[in-house]
């Protein structure tokens, strides 16, 4: 069963939101135009809560995240401009992820910050969750950060119990796997250059169209390391928490603007 109302993989490049590409507004177009397609989309399921699932959050060695705090706000600066967001958190949900996760054996913690509750109970929002949910409904949120520390199967059933808590709760809620992919296209980049970059984005965006997420579990370690991803970990926490014959897939776009791959998949509800 497919318990989300709509659920998506997205990109997070900054230079996506249009505020912050004033130097190359074209830079990111073919994205930002998919983004805006998955914006429509999310608003005609008319979620509750949004989950996302970012690379870019709180990271606790060898532990799941979950942000179980009131609210979370960030900024994000690039080319001059500045955006900032604040959202509140469906902590509900938030606790009974955790909960589930918990009873399934998993690794996780839940993180707050400041205070129990109330206004100075804030985490901040990483530019992994602020640049998708800016072409999204305004609604409550759950984020959830990933671990590099623990198997992918463990990534798989994370998706499984974020699924339970979602279909227990009776809410309407969507899901986002925040990914960039590699990031090793350009000599000039903060990581260079390695012909696996292209390998790697081209069998991703074949596993997309095929409906095979759970295949990127089989990547060598050193595929991996030479190609620099991040987008693999979230979308496998999709793929668990959408079985492959519940998932309607519409592959967007594949672009490489600059030197890290980006790509928007819809994943309508059966």
């Amino acid at each position: 069963m497919n318990p989300f109302v709509f659920a998506c993989i997205t990109p997070h490049g900054s230079e996506i939101i249009e505020e912050l590409s004033h130097q190359n507004p074209d830079l990111m177009s073919v994205t930002r135009g998919s983004m805006e397609q998955l914006g429509r989309y999310m608003v005609e399921a008319g979620p509750e809560t949004i989950i996302v699932l970012t690379p870019h959050g709180v990271r606790i060695d060898g532990q799941f995240c979950v942000a179980d705090c009131e609210r979370i706000y960030g900024e994000v600066e690039d080319n001059g401009g500045k955006v900032t967001m604040e959202r509140a958190v469906d902590r509900e949900l938030a606790k009974a992820i955790v909960q589930e996760a918990k009873q399934g054996g998993l690794p996780v913690g839940a993180v707050n910050f400041a205070t129990a509750a109330g206004p100075y109970s804030c985490l901040p929002m990483d530019w992994g969750v602020l640049v998708p949910l800016w072409f999204m409904p305004e609604v409550p949120v759950v984020v959830v950060t990933p671990t590099r520390t623990v198997g992918f199967a463990e990534h798989v059933r994370l998706g499984e119990a974020v699924a339970r808590a979602v279909a227990a709760s009776g809410k309407r809620v969507g899901l986002i796997a925040s990914c960039d992919w590699s990031h090793a296209h350009d000599e000039n980049g903060p990581y260079g250059f390695d012909p696996a970059a292209a390998k790697l984005d081209a069998e991703v965006v074949e596993l997309l169209k095929e409906n095979q997420i759970e295949r990127m579990a089989e990547f060598a370690p050193e595929f991996i390391e030479a190609a620099k991803p991040d987008g693999i970990w979230q979308a496998l926490v999709l793929g668990g928490g959408i079985p492959s014959a519940d998932r309607d897939v519409e592959f967007l776009s594949y672009e490489v603007p600059t030197y890290f791959g980006l790509m928007c998949a819809a994943y309508h509800r059966k």
